[in-house]
């Protein structure tokens, strides 16, 4: 496995693998890697010849008084993993390089893709995430990307900005990976205490519940929601940022259920925020 820090190299890199004819599958993150990134860099060494991972906590998707100074970090580790999984070339830039003095240039997706759901509550978080991810595709230039779908609302923005882009780049949106006890795992989880984590359970039962009613026949969304808040209102130290239904393509709320449904949740416990999301219907 090769570490390339620097852009230019990483470009080049890049270039002559395409020259040669490869096909490069490319798995962006923040690094603090867990089971859903590593089933990400699994399924992207199936169905490429150059697997690249990158690591980068990118300050532009953090709003004032979000978690950015302790966002957990480990790169040790990381590589350990990336190792382990087949990565070919860990991209690992550092901030200077991804914005140097004198960077102006942002990429945005504008509608309601971008200002609903993480959109309303954090309102600079996907202009930061669509600009990155930019950067990154030009300078790692992937045939293949690979996105976990806890995060639906960026996969769902990065789907609309490639589409949008002509960047020909196959977008692949991976399931959500599960802890044993049903938590999305998520490296935020790392700040939870046990009795914090317990509550998180929350999520994922409330998840479950929705479901259940929707695969039973309730086809009203303000029942199914009224359900998922008094669940979620029942643990002490969470508070809910929002829970809403949605069509999965537009992320438009919607009345009724059908299978094109999802609801997604998005919670703060204690000091920790955190999301999920599930279909309703199969």
């Amino acid at each position: 496995m090769e570490i390339i820090s620097d852009i230019t190299a990483m470009q080049n890199r890049c270039l002559s693998a395409r020259a040669a004819g490869q096909t490069i599958t490319f798995v962006p993150t923040m690094g603090f890697l867990h089971e859903g990134h590593l089933s990400l860099l699994r399924e992207g060494r199936k169905r490429g010849d150059l697997l690249v991972l990158s690591i980068f906590v990118n300050p532009t998707q953090f709003g004032q008084g979000e978690d950015l100074d302790r966002y957990p970090r480990n790169f040790e580790r990381d590589e350990s993993l990336a190792r382990e999984c087949g990565v070919d070339l860990l991209f690992y830039p550092d901030v200077e390089a991804m914005y140097p003095a004198g960077y102006a240039t942002y990429v945005t997706v504008d509608g309601p893709l971008t200002t609903t759901l993480e959109g309303a509550c954090r309102p600079t978080h996907f202009r930061g995430v669509t600009s990155v991810v930019t950067k990154l595709f030009n300078i790692v230039m992937p045939q293949v990307a690979l996105f976990g779908r806890k995060d639906f609302q960026q996969l769902a923005v990065i789907s609309r900005m490639t589409a949008d882009l002509n960047l020909p780049i196959d977008i692949v949106g991976m399931p959500i990976i599960r802890e044993a006890d049903g938590l999305a795992m998520s490296s935020r989880n790392v700040y939870l205490s046990d009795s914090e984590r317990k509550q998180a359970l929350a999520l994922s039962d409330t998840l479950r519940q929705a479901a259940e009613m929707a695969q039973n026949g309730e086809s009203e969304a303000d029942k199914i929601l009224t359900m998922a808040q008094d669940r979620l209102h029942a643990e002490a130290d969470l508070q809910i940022d929002y829970v809403k239904i949605c069509n999965a393509q537009s992320l438009e709320e919607v009345d009724t259920i059908d299978h094109e449904s999802v609801i997604l949740l998005a919670v703060s416990i204690g000091k920790t925020r955190l999301i999920d999301n599930g279909n309703l219907i199969s």
